[in-house]
C-alpha cells in the first residue's frame, strides 16, 4: 500500500482537478470572497492535495476544496498542488483528518464525510475513531447528528447554530423538532435557553404543578434551629457573665439540662450591702 509520504509538487490547471469524495456542500460566501481576494493578492500559500485518478485522466482532489474554489474566483490559471501516491482508503482518511483540523468545516459535513467513509470501506466506529485520532464517543456524537432530517440540518447551518444546539434537538421526538427549531431561531436562544425549552417540551407542566408552586411561594418560611444556634447562644451567655464579672459586678450562671430542654439561670447582685437582695433572670 502506498503511503501519503510519496508525493511531489505540481502546478495544475483548475479544470484538471475534480472533487469526488467528501465534497463540501456549504461555503460561507463572505469567507470565500475574503480568501479569493487574499489568493489574488498573495497566491496560494498552502498547496492543494491531489492524487491521480484510477484511469489517469484527471487529478482527484483529496483536500483543499475551499482553496480551489477561491482560486477559481480569483481567476488563477494554475494552482500549486501536492501529488500524493496513495490508495483510496488512505486518501479518504487524509482528507477527513485535514478537514477535522480546520474550523471552517461544518459539523454536519464532518458527520457526512465520516459516515460515507465508514460505509465505503466497511469500517467499525472504533477503527475509524482510532484512524482519525479522536475518541469513539466524539465520533458517535457526530454520527448521531445525521438523525436530523436534511431540511432541519440546512436551517441549523444557515442560521449559524452550534453542534450542541443540534444535539439538543435530538432529544425530542421527530414530530416536535421543527416546532422547537422555529422557536430557537425566532427567539435567538442560547444553548441554555434551548435546553430549558426542550426540557419543558419533554416534561410539560400541569395545573397541579402550578398550584403547588403558588402554594409554596405563599407559605411562610419556617426556620429550623440548628445545633450551631444553641452553642452560639451558650457562648454568648458565658461571655456576658464574664463581662459583668470583669466590671466588678457579682454575677453567676447555672445551667440545667434535661431530655426536653436546656435551662439557664443568671443571677446579678443588685447591691453588695443589701445581703440577699438579688434580681433573678431566668432564661429557658
Amino acid at each position: 500500500m502506498h503511503t501519503i509520504a510519496e508525493k511531489k509538487l505540481l502546478m495544475l490547471r483548475p479544470s484538471e482537478i475534480k472533487s469526488e469524495r467528501g465534497s463540501r456542500k456549504y461555503f460561507d460566501p463572505y469567507e470565500l470572497k475574503m480568501l479569493s481576494d487574499s489568493i489574488a493578492s498573495s497566491g496560494i500559500i498552502q498547496p492543494i492535495s491531489v492524487r491521480k485518478s484510477d484511469d489517469g485522466g484527471y487529478y482527484e482532489l483529496i483536500a483543499g476544496e475551499r482553496r480551489l474554489r477561491a482560486a477559481l474566483m480569483a481567476g488563477l490559471r494554475r494552482v500549486p498542488c501536492i501529488l500524493h501516491r496513495t490508495d483510496d482508503e488512505t486518501a479518504a482518511f487524509f482528507s477527513v483528518t485535514e478537514n477535522l483540523q480546520r474550523s471552517n468545516l461544518g459539523f454536519f459535513e464532518e458527520a457526512e464525510i465520516i459516515y460515507d467513509m465508514i460505509n465505503r470501506f466497511g469500517l467499525s466506529q472504533t477503527e475509524t475513531a482510532a484512524r482519525l485520532g479522536i475518541a469513539q464517543s466524539t465520533l458517535s456524537n457526530k454520527l448521531r447528528l445525521l438523525r436530523l432530517d436534511e431540511a432541519l440540518r440546512e436551517r441549523i447551518t444557515v442560521c449559524g447554530l452550534t453542534e450542541r444546539h443540534a444535539r439538543a434537538l435530538l432529544r425530542l421526538p421527530q414530530n416536535q423538532r421543527e416546532d422547537a427549531l422555529d422557536r430557537i431561531i425566532s427567539e435567538d436562544m442560547t444553548l441554555r435557553q434551548t435546553e430549558d425549552l426542550i426540557d419543558g417540551m419533554l416534561n410539560p407542566r400541569t395545573e397541579t404543578d402550578d398550584a403547588k408552586e403558588i402554594a409554596e411561594e405563599n407559605c411562610e418560611p419556617v426556620r429550623k434551629i440548628a445545633i450551631g444556634d444553641v452553642r452560639l447562644f451558650t457562648n454568648s451567655l458565658s461571655k456576658l457573665v464574664c463581662t459583668l464579672q470583669n466590671a466588678g459586678i457579682k454575677a453567676c450562671s447555672h445551667k440545667y439540662e434535661t431530655d426536653k430542654y436546656i435551662e439557664y439561670k443568671v443571677r446579678i447582685n443588685k447591691n453588695v450591702t443589701e445581703t440577699g437582695q438579688y434580681k433573678q433572670l431566668k432564661i429557658c
